[in-house]
């Protein structure tokens, strides 16, 4: 079925609020939710919103905290997250570092134990709409094999990039893992078979049954690079957060756990040689305009499909599984608000 951007914030909002979120919290929550089903990766995006409301009724989420901060040094940003919403913790003190960087030049935000961000593209954008080259990282429970091995032993791992030019930014969001562990779900969810070489069981066997492969192991994506690249990663975050590091992170895909994973935020204030912005987007558009190893298929940027998805999503609406829109309008106590703007 399909709905629209206001009928799946409206509810979402709506949700998070009965369940003790203040109003912006509650916002930004379902905006980061919603904003991932537009840009076509519902892994991210409102399957995520039962369990986020399962965490807060058993006392593993605190939907009220924006977490606590302290300066460790002029330009690091401490950050305890004190079990807060992942997005609302780390916008808090986002904004709070922006306002220093051009003085700095460059600044950093660490947090530990606050809850999953979602998709990491919504920070570095924001960062970059502010002016600055954002760059995120974070960390999960161990979900992704070595290379070479079959036991999970390190996080999905993604890291973001924007960089601001004089058009729109942009923007890489990717996972070290060959895919995230949410798609895994969403596989199980509806049924689905995974490709093969996704991931392995729990026996350590490579396994297109995404059910068995939720209790095994994803690969990193590009065999070594990937995976040095993600335990590079993991060794990054929890150096400069304090945070667990994979085999002992809790909460981010579970209802019982708080959460222990770590992120970090790092904001630049970019060169100011004249023109610049200009000729970054000149850059941009000379790669867009390269030939193309396929005709009609035009060469992409990091971002451009993302930004064309949101656009057609805000047009037209968004799919999303019959059960799972039904699930959420059942947890809502008002259900006026819940249907809508649904489009069959």
């Amino acid at each position: 079925m399909r709905i629209t951007e206001t009928a799946g914030l409206a509810l979402a909002t709506r949700l998070l609020e009965e369940h003790g979120a203040p109003r912006d919290h509650a916002v930004l929550q379902a905006r980061v939710l919603v904003t991932a089903e537009m840009k076509g990766h519902p892994s991210h995006g409102l399957q995520r919103l039962p369990r986020l409301i399962e965490r807060i009724k058993r006392g593993v989420m605190d939907p009220e905290t924006k977490g606590t901060q302290r300066w460790r040094a002029d330009a690091i940003l401490d950050v305890e997250g004190s079990s807060g919403f992942g997005p609302v913790v780390a916008m808090a003190a986002i904004e709070r570092l922006a306002s220093h960087i051009p003085d700095l030049g460059i600044g950093l935000v660490a947090v530990r134990n606050a809850n999953h961000l979602g998709m990491l593209a919504h920070y570095v954008e924001a960062i970059a709409g502010l002016g600055f080259v954002g760059i995120a990282l974070s960390s999960s429970e161990a979900l992704v094999h070595p290379y070479g091995g079959t036991r999970a032993m390190l996080g999905t791992n993604p890291v973001a990039i924007a960089v601001p030019t004089a058009g729109e930014p942009l923007v890489l969001d990717l996972a070290t893992s060959l895919v995230p562990m949410g798609r895994i779900h969403q596989h199980a969810a509806s049924g689905r078979p995974i490709p093969e070489g996704w991931a392995r069981d729990a026996d350590g066997h490579p396994t297109a049954d995404a059910a068995r492969a939720k209790a095994g192991a994803i690969a990193p994506f590009g065999d070594a690079k990937g995976y040095g690249l993600g335990i590079a990663m993991e060794l990054l975050v929890a150096a400069l957060a304090g945070s667990a590091l994979a085999p002992d992170v809790r909460g981010t895909l579970d209802s019982r756990s708080p959460c222990n994973k770590g992120d970090v935020f790092i904001l630049i204030e970019p060169s100011l040689a004249p023109g610049l912005p200009a000729r970054l987007l000149a850059y941009l558009d000379a790669v867009r305009a390269s030939p193309p190893a396929e005709a009609g298929e035009p060469v992409l940027v990091p971002g451009d499909r993302a930004r064309k998805r949101k656009a057609a999503a805000s047009r037209d609406g968004f799919d999303i599984d019959q059960r799972l829109w039904e699930e959420l309008n059942a947890l809502s106590r008002s259900r006026v608000l819940a249907f809508e703007g649904q489009r069959s």
